[in-house]
This record gives C-alpha cells, sequence and structure tokens, in this order.
C-alpha cells in the first residue's frame, strides 16, 4: 500500500498545483499546452515514483504531423497514466462522468478538451462521439480503451462499436496500441502497486478507408493488441 500511498500524495500536491496555476495562465493566454505538458508528467512520473518501469516501442510507426485515434487495451488502473502520457503530441480521452465533479480537476479537463461520458445512457455516448470528432478537427489526438473497462483477468476482452463509428465517420487512422505488465503490477480490484515493468506498444496505423466495414476493422484492431500479448493475456478463443 505504501507504493499506492506514494502515487495518491503526489497527485494531491500535483494537481492543485498544476491547477492553479496552469487554469489562470491557459484563460489568459488561451492555450493549454503548458497545463496539458505538466499534467502528463505528473501523471506518468508519480506512476515511475511508485516502482513502475516503462518499455516504449514502436513510435518510428508515428508521423508527428498527423492526428490518430489511438486504442489500447485496459487491464488496470495503472494504464491510462502510462498511456496517455506517452502519446506524442496532446490527447483527449473519454473520462467517466462522475470524474467531472472534483473541483479543479474538472475545470482543467474540460480545458484540455477531455470528454465526459456515461456509459448507461446511450444518447450521452453517441453526444461523446460527436464531441470527440469536434476535438479531433482542432488536431487533438483521441485515446480511446474500446474494450469499455478494465479486463478482470487481463485477457483481451470484444470491443465496443463506439470507437469504430467515431473512426469511420472521421476518416482518421487508428493506431492499436498494447499494454502488457500492469496487469500483475496492479490488477483489478487490487489497491497495492508492485514494482517492475510495463510494456507499451504503438502499432502501424490503421485506415477506415481500408476496411469495408467497422466490424471488419474493429476484429483487425483486436487481432493487433492481440499479437504481442502474453499467452495469459490473449483472449478466448
Amino acid at each position: 500500500m505504501l507504493r499506492t500511498l506514494i502515487i495518491v500524495v503526489f497527485y494531491l500536491i500535483a494537481v492543485p498545483a498544476i491547477g492553479l496555476v496552469g487554469i489562470p495562465w491557459t484563460f489568459i493566454t488561451g492555450d493549454v499546452t503548458w497545463m496539458y505538458n505538466r499534467a502528463m508528467w505528473a501523471a506518468l512520473h508519480a506512476v515511475l515514483l511508485a516502482g513502475v518501469k516503462l518499455e516504449i516501442r514502436g513510435l518510428e510507426h508515428l508521423d508527428q504531423k498527423k492526428s490518430y485515434i489511438f486504442m489500447c487495451n485496459h487491464v488496470s488502473n495503472l494504464d491510462p497514466p502510462i498511456v496517455v502520457p506517452s502519446i506524442p503530441g496532446r490527447t483527449s480521452i473519454l473520462v467517466k462522468k462522475e470524474v467531472f465533479r472534483i473541483p479543479i480537476l474538472s475545470t482543467a479537463m474540460r480545458m484540455a478538451s477531455m470528454i465526459p461520458v456515461d456509459r448507461k445512457n446511450r444518447e450521452s455516448a453517441i453526444q461523446s462521439v460527436e464531441r470527440a470528432r469536434e476535438v479531433m478537427q482542432s488536431g487533438v489526438h483521441m485515446t480511446i480503451f474500446p474494450e469499455g473497462t478494465r479486463s478482470p483477468d487481463g485477457r483481451l476482452m470484444p470491443f465496443k462499436k463506439g470507437p469504430f463509428i467515431l473512426a469511420f465517420e472521421t476518416g482518421f487512422p487508428v493506431v492499436p496500441m498494447t499494454i502488457f505488465g500492469s496487469e500483475t503490477l496492479m490488477p483489478k480490484g487490487k489497491m497495492s502497486v508492485i514494482p517492475g515493468t510495463v510494456t507499451l506498444v504503438f502499432h502501424p496505423p490503421m485506415l477506415p478507408s481500408n476496411f469495408t466495414d467497422r466490424d471488419v476493422m474493429a476484429q483487425a484492431v483486436h487481432d493487433k493488441i492481440a499479437s504481442v500479448l502474453p499467452d495469459h493475456m490473449k483472449p478466448v478463443e
């Protein structure tokens, strides 16, 4: 629990400090970059301070001038503070609507174009997809965990349809991402963090126009993410 406490304390100090400076600065300059970069630094370094080491592969597949929809498997609460800061450039994510009730953090997230989503409300989910399209058209990446929730046992689960509706409506390329290692360092249902190495793999981008429909693309992305997973994380056939 000590390592988890380190993360919590680091966030309790860093988030208000970044918000108190970053929010006024963003209002004055109209540029969220300073606040976003500091928030990403804090998110990642809290995890690193807890004893997590990170190995990243495949960044050479990305064109720094393009916007992408990043799709990653999800096995641990460690995933977002590892995945999102590791993406080159600024990215938006879908965030549970409950998180937007937290003072300062909610204001900062809205400034950074993060998108609230209510998974239980279909109409709200549709609005989130539309908002995501607007954000991407402004030049910001989108990062999605297409399983919709954390895997209970680390195995790759079926994907939701929403991310691929977004891909086909916008035409932006999809970058499959695979994360593994975090499923043992902080499994779903556990609060403690075990030190160790997390591997994050960026796969080559996939264009929606190269697929006949959303289901075919979803299966291709699913297969690509699964291709480098350890055996104990591969989906059950």
